[in-house]
């Protein structure tokens, strides 16, 4: 017999009564039922339940057991009786009566329990997380994780991508978030870089001759941590092709993200054909750039049903800020219709969480026995309300709420209050997964803390219109190749088609004010190779962690990753970020200047 186990806890069946087994496990409980202990053993596998008598040589031991406790166990498989069979267990039906007990390992007093799952502070569940692993939950997340990421695996080379590996160690660059710096031995004063992507590796393995390149890649970024997003380390799904165009990027990604979802989402519907939204349409009708398509809420610009009308806020601000920019200079008006939202409790909570949110509050008017009602109504007049009804298709029962002022200032107060609504009156279809691509960015945004223009998105994309676009537009006018895949209202990836030559490459740069020594010093590698004949390429990289965490039906990233660090960036567990020896900065060549405590 095996040292330590002829199965494993989630293994026995009704098929193995009579036969003798060894398990081996942790102790999940122990139940003293009048005399009979019952030792609830569980392994990665899964449970079973053993049980001992008083008379047993061994039974002084098995009472001395404690949760976590890892014990081996020989003894018989006997079925369970009707009344005690239980059938939300795979191993339900069974139980091992135990002839020998060896206790492997004891375990201390538990500083977080195992069984029953229990909420926990953060901080404890990280510092312990070995322990938290071990609770049913995170640790089937984290399984699900395994099979998630080798399906992938499957799915990209059956699509006849070739997985290839990129540096860790690389370059410093001067776009994006924070890099993480490591210091070399060699070349004193001198730093690699942790890569925040394998951005330029990707395409110059593009450059190179290759032609479809996948990679379950980590990314390293120094940024703060958000519900979403771990702070320091990460994986994508890197994707870059040769010779293709948008629709060839979408229509290589669709079916794996489609066929991931249908696998592990639980039976819940799937988007079969992913709509494109242009970038400027999405914040219109969502006020974001990640829209949750399952809130049935549009918004829409009425503005010329308040212009020069009674109601004199709104019409005072739209003759106030005309003639300028759309977007940055323009006053408009937007319309949230809220339907079910009709009446004036639920209009005053609503105005109520905008003044919550920093806002002066949120106009509306809400719909009553044929007219509408509320101070906007009032002052707007009948013909208009009904005009406002009409535009919107609401009906009485129905609301609509009011945002105005510059777009770029209120869009993502508008998004949230969308939000809010579709929320609270329960409009959203929680069991489905709505999937969409946000295309068409701007190229540029303007910087308004350092007055310049600034690339809104991937310095390497390719402009529509290319360098004559760059040459002869506003540079805030210029539409980029560029698109991120959004499900359920989060951001699962940004992608681009490349820019594949350098002189379109200068050109961007320089509006973006780093002149061609900045480009050759910071990108020399990657300017360098589109000199010598690049193809068109272009690719993506969805977020692992967050669609594990959609898959896994989780809103923190922390239950989906093994060893995740805290929100300050610290890993509880292993003590890091922590202290160095002098010798090992002396030989880094590295004298710290410590900010005064």
């Amino acid at each position: 017999m095996h040292a330590y186990r002829t199965h494993n806890c989630g293994e026995l069946r009704k098929s193995d009564v009579g036969a003798e087994v060894r398990l081996s496990g942790w102790v999940h409980r122990v139940r003293d039922h009048g005399g009979l202990l019952f030792i609830d053993l569980r392994d990665h596998y899964g449970l079973t339940q053993c049980v001992i008598e008083p008379g047993n040589s061994e039974f002084p031991m098995a009472e001395a057991l404690r949760a976590e406790w890892v014990v081996r166990v020989d003894g018989r498989v006997e079925a369970r009786s009707g009344d005690t069979v239980n059938p939300n267990l795979p191993t339900g039906e069974v139980e091992v009566r135990i002839s020998a007990l060896e206790v492997l390992s004891e375990a201390e007093e538990l500083p977080l329990p195992v069984f029953g799952e229990p909420d926990y502070p953060e901080d404890i569940r990280l510092k312990y997380r070995f322990l938290d692993l071990r609770r049913e939950t995170i640790h089937n997340n984290i399984i699900k994780r395994a099979a998630i990421i080798a399906s992938i695996r499957r799915r990209m080379i059956d699509a006849g991508f070739f997985e290839f590996q990129t540096p860790i160690l690389t370059a410093s660059s001067p776009e994006g978030a924070r890099d993480f710096l490591v210091p070399s031995r060699m070349h004193p004063g001198k730093f690699y870089a942790l890569p925040q992507a394998p951005q330029q590796f990707k395409q110059l393995v593009m450059v190179s001759g290759f032609d479809r390149y996948f990679q379950i890649a980590p990314c390293f970024r120094d940024e703060d941590a958000r519900a979403d997003r771990s702070p320091g380390e990460f994986y994508q799904l890197d994707i870059e092709m040769s010779f293709v165009e948008q629709e060839d990027v979408f229509n290589a990604v669709e079916p794996v993200l489609r066929g991931l979802f249908e696998e592990f989402g639980g039976g819940k519907p799937v988007t079969q054909e992913f709509p494109r939204i242009p970038f400027g349409e999405a914040m219109r009708k969502y006020g974001t750039d990640k829209p949750d398509l399952r809130n049935p809420i549009e918004m829409s610009d009425v503005s010329e049903v308040f212009r020069g009308s009674g109601f004199k806020i709104f019409a005072g601000l739209l003759d106030k800020h005309k003639g300028g920019r759309p977007w940055f200079e323009n006053a408009e008006v937007w319309a949230i219709p809220a339907k079910g939202g009709g009446s004036r409790a639920f209009c005053d909570r609503m105005n109520s969480w905008a003044q919550g949110e920093g806002q002066p509050g949120l106009g509306y008017i809400f719909f009553r026995n044929g007219e509408g009602a509320g101070p906007i109504a009032k002052n707007l007049g009948e013909d208009l309300t009904a005009k406002l009804r009409d535009e919107l298709g609401l009906a009485d029962g129905d609301a609509v709420f009011f945002v105005a002022g510059v777009p770029k200032d209120f869009a993502d107060f508008a998004g949230r209050a969308r939000t809010k609504a579709g929320e609270d009156l329960e409009l959203l279809d929680k069991d489905r997964f709505e999937f969409c691509w946000i295309v068409d960015f701007p190229m540029f945004e303007w910087d308004e803390e350092r007055k310049k223009i600034e690339f809104s998105h991937n310095p390497f994309s390719m402009p529509q219109g290319g360098l004559e676009a760059l040459e002869t537009k506003d540079p805030l006018d210029i539409l980029a190749w560029q698109y991120d895949i959004v499900c359920n209202g989060v951001e699962l990836s940004s992608g681009a088609i490349r820019n594949h030559k350098p002189e379109i490459m200068v050109k961007a740069f320089e509006i973006a004010g780093y002149d061609r020594s900045v480009l050759e010093e910071k990108f020399g590698g990657m300017l360098r190779a589109l000199t010598y004949g690049a193809p068109p390429h272009g690719g993506i990289a969805p977020g692992i962690d967050r669609i594990v965490m959609l898959l896994c039906g989780t809103e923190n990233i922390r239950e989906v990753t093994m060893f995740p660090m805290n929100q300050q960036a610290e890993d509880l567990l292993m003590g890091a970020p922590g202290d160095v020896s002098p010798e090992q900065l002396r030989d880094l060549h590295i004298r710290l200047n410590l900010p005064k405590s």
